[in-house]
């Protein structure tokens, strides 16, 4: 069997219950986390936690030669991790469908998502979300500082009425440039990305910096793009939203949550 497990936000203990018991019901662990990260918990205490032995494969290891993996689960009960919820934002259905191409039996076990934790923690109802983005470092791609795409993607969702999440890079044993760096990693930080959207896109737009959703001191601030771009909001992960259309509650949580200024919304509606 392969179980795909989500470890949740933010340390070993976001994982629920369900995801606890198969990790201690498995014979291996994989884990990959290329794609998001705990930032409360290094790997040394996750094997502590939950005690076993957990093999972190980078990208290539997982998208390109999966069979180690595949081999295992051929025989034994091996649990695959990743942050956050399993298969949310992440490459690994093809690794799930080599899996039952072999006769493997699969399942998934699910975490709390980033995009949950962003409308529970800011007021902003989860339905009225629409296509999320990811900003990348502007050097790692080479392009426009805020890819046409994501102009793209945002702009669609702001016709509709609905509010964007974005994910902000991440880039595993990256030189840093602009970003906070933990352990040789590097973490877009919701400043920077305001900075990006407000010099690129529209400083006056409304803007809510999320940071370090399901840590015990998470942040939530809403301002004008150009205003987030001058704080400092910390330690990662980060996550930037650009509200859509405001309802009138979602309006109250942001100025009593976020500390958003009452006249934004007049201008945002």
């Amino acid at each position: 069997m392969l179980t795909f497990i989500g470890l949740g936000l933010y340390d070993e203990r976001s994982v629920t219950v369900e995801g606890r018991e198969a990790l201690a019901d498995a014979d291996r662990a994989f884990a990959e986390f290329y794609t998001s990260h705990l930032v409360g918990a290094t790997v040394e205490e996750l094997e502590a936690y939950h005690d076993i032995d957990i093999e972190v494969r980078d990208r290539a290891g997982v998208e390109q030669d999966p069979e180690p993996i595949l081999d295992a689960a051929e025989d034994e009960h091996v649990v695959f991790l990743t942050a956050g919820d399993t298969m949310i934002s992440t490459t690994h259905v093809d690794l799930r469908l080599r899996a039952e191409d072999r006769g493997i039996e699969t399942r998934l076990i699910h975490g709390v998502t980033a995009q949950s934790a962003a409308s529970g923690l800011t007021g902003l109802q989860n339905y009225r979300f629409g296509k999320a983005v990811t900003l990348p470092f502007p050097y790692v791609h080479g392009g426009d500082p805020v890819p046409k795409s994501v102009v793209d993607s945002l702009e669609a969702n702001r016709d509709l009425g609905l509010h964007t999440l974005v994910y902000l890079d991440i880039k595993v044993d990256w030189e840093g440039r602009r970003g906070v760096e933990v352990d040789g990693d590097q973490y877009m930080t919701a400043d920077y990305a305001a900075e990006l959207f407000a010099e690129h896109w529209d400083a006056d737009a409304l803007g809510v910096a999320v940071c370090r959703a399901g840590s015990p001191d998470p942040v939530v601030a809403a301002n004008r793009l150009s205003a987030l771009a001058e704080r400092d909001f910390g330690a990662p992960l980060h996550m930037l939203v650009i509200p859509g259309e405001v309802h009138h509650v979602e309006a109250d949580a942001l100025s009593a949550l976020g500390g958003a200024p009452e006249e934004l919304f007049d201008d945002e509606n």
